[in-house]
């Protein structure tokens, strides 16, 4: 099978866990079975917002979910019935380190559900101070890739490069320097780390980037090499304002190799807040996340070049 991704990709995230429990219900320490159902339902909710999303004119074969094990109940399932991308992610949740959720069982997880992309997010910074640590986790994820394409699955990597307190200082301790200075060089060194080391994504999950010659680069960088012709990057939101996330997808989107975004709470947060403290209906809220979604949709698209 080839590498990479052939087609645009617009998907919902939340396969949030140990945040989605902390921050939006106050859950510390392990759920009881009710709070776990809470989650479900929300998760739901967020479920229904793509399908109303889809049913007010976003093309199925485009539009992605990424949706987690642990509280996604039914959700993959309903998806394949909708003929929705799923993603779902393989690393334990909230870790400074990659680590499997599953073990050495990941593979009999991936197989059950079946899903379009395994998904993975890893905090990879090139200049750690701790060289062992990226060892480890270059380990792990080659193991993963491996796994993934000798069954002819695709790779969804979400690479974080969280800032080390020298480079933070370099920065003048200003993380918005670092983003915009800093952190694209780091992206694309990282980037060039793993694939020497033989780690092959088929899809790189990016954060946004507020120059358009810094997504080029990083897109240039996930094709080069032989058989990656086909690699392609989208845009995370980070959780960002609208017009943060806006500027990311205009900048993004006008760039050979960028496909599309993978968007979370910038999408549900607000919707889910409101349907939690009694101030939305669930129709509501499922309109909203709708509305949301869309939305991003069309800066995208508005921004591609024509």
């Amino acid at each position: 099978m080839a590498l990479g991704y052939d087609g645009k990709l617009y998907m919902l995230a939340f396969d949030h866990r140990g945040s989605f429990q902390k921050d939006l219900f106050g859950i510390v320490g392990e759920p009881t079975p009710e709070q776990v159902e809470a989650i479900c339902d929300v998760k739901r909710l967020i479920f229904e917002g793509a399908l109303e999303a889809v049913a007010r004119g976003a093309d199925p074969s485009l539009t992605g979910i990424l949706v987690d094990e642990q509280f996604g109940s039914d959700i993959p399932a309903r998806a394949r019935e909708h003929l929705l991308k799923l993603a779902m992610p393989v690393e334990k949740s909230g870790q400074r380190e990659f680590e499997f959720e599953y073990g050495e069982e990941f593979g009999a997880h991936i197989e059950r559900f079946n899903p379009d992309f395994s998904k993975v997010l890893v905090r990879y910074n090139p200049e750690d101070e701790d060289p062992e640590l990226n060892e480890c986790q270059r380990r792990r994820l080659k193991t993963l890739a491996d796994w993934l394409h000798e069954h002819e699955r695709k790779f969804l990597f979400e690479l974080l490069v969280p800032a080390t307190g020298a480079q933070l200082e370099r920065a003048g301790g200003d993380k918005r320097r670092y983003d915009t200075e800093l952190r694209p060089e780091l992206e694309r060194a990282a980037i060039k780390e793993l694939q020497d080391y033989g780690v092959e994504v088929d899809v790189w999950k990016i954060e946004g980037l507020d120059k358009g010659e810094d997504a080029a680069m990083l897109a240039e960088q996930a094709r080069s090499g032989p058989g990656r012709e086909g690699v392609v990057c989208i845009v995370l939101g980070r959780a960002g304002s609208d017009e943060q996330v806006d500027h990311w997808l205009s900048e993004a989107a006008a760039v050979e190799g960028f496909v599309g975004f993978a968007i979370g709470r910038s999408i549900w947060w607000g919707a889910l807040r409101g349907f939690l403290l009694q101030s939305l209906r669930r129709e509501q809220a499922r309109d909203q996340i709708a509305s949301n979604f869309l939305r991003f949709i069309d800066v995208y698209e508005r921004h591609e070049p024509h």
